[in-house]
């Protein structure tokens, strides 16, 4: 099993139409393939990987305000179609690069999901003065992600649910439960696969410390 690793947002928000057609497959599949990273990737994306190269396949350095501010940018887009489950509820994806977040992707009829959600919401109540988790349900029906909500008790998470696919492609998650962490300096790691409280908890506390 390969173990998540983090990269430079533009190595992580995936916006090509093949990441697209991933994240609306298998609808079946309850995601307990594990944990690994995304490799799907634009056309864009690896010019832009050519452009910071050193020519050696090695990235280079760039300055953690401009990784953060390019981030926002791009997590304001990936989040312009998402529909919250709250009535009334505006959110911008730039907020997830203001400070250390976690993003949760799930579906309704994921049976990991349901089991490991009550963990998640608990874990999101104890972090939620150092980080903001939110949860991107995909792959369903409204109805059927409130119900999830809920059925297990998540409803203190702010959940935007992704209809089209759109949030799930920009991350590049093609299978739930998956797990995005958005550190404060523009950097973002996917984990695709079920973790547990503990292990998701272990996982904040090394986001934060960076």
């Amino acid at each position: 099993m390969r173990s998540p690793r983090r990269r430079p947002f533009r190595h992580a928000i995936v916006l090509a139409a093949g990441a697209l057609a991933l994240a609306a497959c298998g609808g079946g599949d309850d995601g307990g393939g594990g944990g690994v990273v995304a490799e799907s990737e634009s056309e864009s994306a690896t010019a832009a990987d050519d452009a910071t190269s050193d020519g050696t396949g090695e990235e280079t350095e760039q300055s953690g305000g401009d990784a953060s501010a390019e981030l926002a940018t791009a997590l304001t887009a990936a989040f312009a179609g998402s529909t919250p489950l709250e009535d009334g509820l505006e959110f911008d994806g730039a907020s997830l690069a203001s400070g250390d977040s976690v993003v949760w992707f799930w579906a309704p009829w994921c049976t990991i999901c349901r089991a490991e959600a009550p963990e998640v919401a608990e874990v999101a109540e104890r972090y939620a003065a150092d980080v903001q988790l939110i949860g991107v349900p995909g792959r369903g029906e409204i109805a059927a992600m409130q119900e999830f909500v809920d059925d297990t008790g998540t409803s203190g998470i702010t959940h935007l649910a992704d209809l089209d696919g759109a949030v799930w492609s920009a991350f590049g998650v093609y299978g739930q439960p998956a797990f995005a962490f958005v550190d404060d300096s523009g950097e973002v790691e996917v984990f695709i696969g079920g973790m547990g409280g503990d292990a998701l908890a272990d996982r904040i506390d090394e986001l934060i410390a960076t």
